[in-house]
């Protein structure tokens, strides 16, 4: 066996011969892969592989065309062809309006990857599926590249092409240990020898954390059993002379495909259960479970009423294995957090279909550093310290019971919830607050009239627009009050520290003592990585000297991680995380400042504390750090407290805000006032697809500067002219929000994709930011957005249509 490798794949299955396929195709071929019985001997041996052009979002889609398209070529191969049926097409049915909303918004997205989907109605489910019955069925949505492969041949087919390329492969080879040396690079203990490797990959399916606790690490993945059954040859197939469509039904809880003669239908009922949480028999090798179709009779009887076929079916054989989830239902494809050289493609649950790209994006992250596309939703850093087993195994089981039921815009489940709380939690819920989940936090989303009051779940504008309407207007009269917690928060000290900025941010960051400046990071290729405001505290009797750098809730992993792996070797800087010690309470409105001196001592005049200073001060007897800082366009200051005295401080603001009117407000109201004034969103319009040119962000660059992270490739792309533009949109509709991943068309093609929309109840004006072509992006361009299957006029307009002098803000 090898002594030495550039990288070792753990792992035997779909994600570890994606990656080591993959590998190769990059250009690595010091590549090995290790599998501790035979290739593809866990889940996927018994997977339903059915493959699918179908995702949540542009990338899902674009990696799941990869897929398709790497495995059509596989399958054509005329020394080596596999069995991959991609053909016959698929369809997922829908029983109400608003999920025929989401297919029409699928649809809608899937034309900017050049992917091709179709609404239909129920009579023409029906005819391109004649087993199925029409009762309580409006219409679906067909993918006219839906298909299945076979499992086996499909990996054999691509590690004999990584083979070819130069990889090595070893069954039969238990990984035992695993140990980073101090320049980061690995130990691979096996039961046959060590292997020494820069990069190691974990791609080891339901047994992932016994190779994470080797590591030191745990893994937010959790397995389900999942059952379906293979019928007898069934006498409606041969009728129809053609094969049967995939079908998804999620009024029933069940999918089916063709499997020769007759159907392989799959379950996901609501009494499912959990798989290996007290650990996995070492010997479960090309096994499965024990048969459990009482389980699955609910389910069943629905897949009979949909296909009345069945009743006269007989079962030919069952198959019940565990299946992998995460926490939110999205594989874990990239950086282990906190861990150098260690990646992971992990908690596949529809592998085989998804598999081909997820190893593709993998592979480019670990040659280039980032992949093709921006795969933060993909990212395993987009949870942090709250996400474990336990958590992940409550929303597997609440995802397994929802398999076909996409999440609708502000939907959220309530598996799993308050996993991370203030003590302002509670107050907030007495006020009857509705709580969306940021990386975990409850967060206040908007304040119900009623402690009943529920709004619909649609595509359309809901229930909640008056009351969100009425939270803006009182903070544009008045003052209004929002706490925002998990925002991520880095204290970064040392004499280098201000060097370290500069390096890393991509314009001028001021070093003013008391002073808050607004940046952006890049990666190696010029494209934006991070946002950050950093604020420069000044030496006072709670600290020396430090920077304050802040950033979204979200981003608390990727961040530190971003920054830690920059720190030189020379360099004497240090960054500690306060985002789990400290909450920041907005005060926001023209009336602001009068609260904020009614209940502190200092003073608050714009002469003395203008916009963008920061001070540490007493807010009542709390200990408080406060920056004059603004993402709702008003006049606005940012409370920064401790936790351990954040009711305090909250209590404090809010007997002082009563005689200027100032009412509570959520996330909601934030969302549309910043897209009112023409603030961007991390990972909705901030995008490592894009540069900062690209984005707008042309005051945040200098290129003048000595040499930060990604300047040389930036120079390179200002040379070649950039690929899109961001723009604002205003959008002809009083019905429904833009929603991201919208089409926006001329001529019937393509020229951009929607990031963010939402109504400026200021301005009065439905708003969205799109990347457009650039010959699309002079203002007063109009063009055709695909908005749930209507064609809607868009026009593009200037950034910040509220105030655009800034004078409320500089008030």
């Amino acid at each position: 066996m090898k002594k030495n490798a550039r990288v070792v794949v753990i792992g035997g299955g779909i994600a570890g011969c994606s990656t080591l396929y993959h590998l190769t195709q990059e250009g690595w071929s010091d590549v090995v892969l290790l599998e501790r019985n035979d290739l593809t001997s866990g889940t996927t041996w018994h997977s339903a592989a059915q493959v699918t052009n179908f995702g949540m979002n542009q990338t899902m889609v674009g990696l799941k065309t990869h897929s398709i398209n790497l495995y059509k070529e596989l399958a054509n191969d005329p020394d080596h062809p596999i069995n991959y049926n991609h053909s016959d097409g698929g369809i997922r049915l829908a029983n109400t309006e608003e999920q025929m909303q989401g297919y029409r918004h699928f649809a809608s997205m899937a034309k900017g990857m050049g992917v091709d989907f179709e609404v239909i109605d129920a009579k023409e489910c029906q005819r391109r599926h004649p087993l199925i019955s029409t009762k309580n069925l409006i219409g679906g949505l067909w993918d006219p590249h839906d298909g299945d492969i076979d499992p086996y041949q499909l990996c054999h087919s691509l590690v004999r092409k990584a083979r070819e390329a130069g990889a090595k492969v070893y069954t039969d080879t238990p990984v035992t240990a695993l140990e980073q040396y101090k320049d980061n690079t690995w130990k691979v203990s096996t039961e046959h020898g060590d292997i020494d490797c820069e990069i190691i990959v974990n791609a080891c399916g339901y047994r992932v954390n016994e190779v994470g606790a080797m590591m030191g690490v745990h893994h937010p993945v959790a397995s389900m059993e999942h059952q379906y059954f293979l019928t007898e040859d069934i006498p409606e197939i041969a009728q129809a002379g053609h094969r049967m469509p995939l079908l998804r039904c999620p009024i029933s809880d069940y999918y089916c495909r063709q499997d020769k003669g007759g159907l392989l239908i799959g379950f996901y009922e609501q009494n499912c259960k959990t798989w290996g949480m007290d650990g996995i028999d070492p010997n479960f090798v090309n096994a499965l479970c024990p048969d459990d179709l009482e389980r699955v009779a609910d389910v069943l009887d629905g897949a009979f009423e949909r296909m009345p076929a069945l009743m006269n079916a007989g079962i030919r054989s069952i198959v019940n294995g565990p299946i992998t989830y995460t926490i939110d239902g999205a594989p874990l494809v990239g950086k282990i957090p906190g861990k150098e050289n260690a990646f992971c493609i992990i908690g596949l649950r529809a592998g085989l279909g998804e598999g081909g790209g997820h190893g593709w994006l993998l592979a480019q992250q670990i040659v280039n550093g980032e992949a093709c596309y921006d795969t933060w939703c993909l990212d395993p850093r987009r949870f942090t310290a709250h996400a474990n087993v336990e958590m992940t195994s409550l929303k597997a089981i609440e995802d397994y019971q929802n398999e076909f039921r996409f999440h609708f815009p502000h939907e959220h489940r309530p598996a799993a919830r308050k996993a991370k709380t203030t003590s302002l939690t509670p107050i907030m819920a007495a006020e009857n607050a509705a709580f969306t989940v940021i990386n975990g936090w409850e967060r206040v989303e908007y304040i119900k009239p009623s402690e009943d009051f529920y709004p619909s779940l649609s595509f359309h504008f809901d229930e909640t627009f008056d009351i969100v309407a009425k939270e803006i207007i009182n903070i544009r009269d008045n003052v209004g009050l929002c706490e925002v917690n998990g925002f991520n928060r880095f204290e970064i000290t040392g004499l280098d520290a201000e060097n370290f900025i500069d390096r890393m941010f991509c314009g001028n960051i001021t070093h003013k003592p008391g002073r808050v400046g607004l940046g952006y990071l890049l990666n190696d290729f010029g494209m934006v990585k991070s946002e950050a405001t950093i604020a420069n505290i000044p030496a006072s009797d709670r600290g020396s000297t430090r920077i304050w750098y802040g950033s979204a809730a979200a981003s608390e992993f990727h961040d530190m991680d971003w920054l830690t792996q920059h720190i030189n070797a020379d360099e004497d800087v240090h960054i500690k995380s306060l985002t789990n010690d400290q909450t920041i309470l907005i005060i926001a409105g023209p009336k602001a400042r009068k609260v904020l001196s009614a209940c502190s001592r200092d003073d608050w005049s714009k002469e003395v504390f203008p916009w963008l200073s920061v001070r540490e001060c007493f807010i009542g007897f709390t200990a408080a750090t406060v920056m004059s800082v603004s993402f709702s366009g008003e006049l606005a200051y940012e409370v920064h407290v401790p936790n351990s005295s954040l009711y305090a401080a909250y209590l404090t603001l809010s007997e002082a805000g009563k005689e200027f009117g100032m009412k509570l407000f959520g996330s909601r109201a934030v969302e549309s006032m910043r897209m009112e004034k023409g603030f961007l969103s991390w990972k909705s319009d901030l995008l490592t697809e894009f540069d900062p040119f690209e984005t707008g962000l042309d005051r945040f660059v200098n290129l003048k500067k000595d040499n930060f992270i990604g300047k040389t490739a930036l120079q390179k792309r200002v040379k070649d002219g950039p690929k899109q533009r961001l723009v604002c949109l205003d959008v002809d509709c009083k019905h429904a929000p833009s929603h991201s991943g919208a089409s926006l068309i001329e001529n019937g093609k393509v020229v951009g994709t929607i990031t963010s929309g939402e109504w400026g109840h200021r301005v009065n004006q439905n708003l969205a930011y799109a990347f457009v072509n650039p010959d699309k992006s002079k203002e007063g361009t109009k063009l055709m957005m695909d908005l749930l299957g209507e064609m809607i006029s868009v026009q593009v307009i200037p950034f910040g249509a509220y105030d655009r002098s800034y004078s409320r803000l500089l008030a």
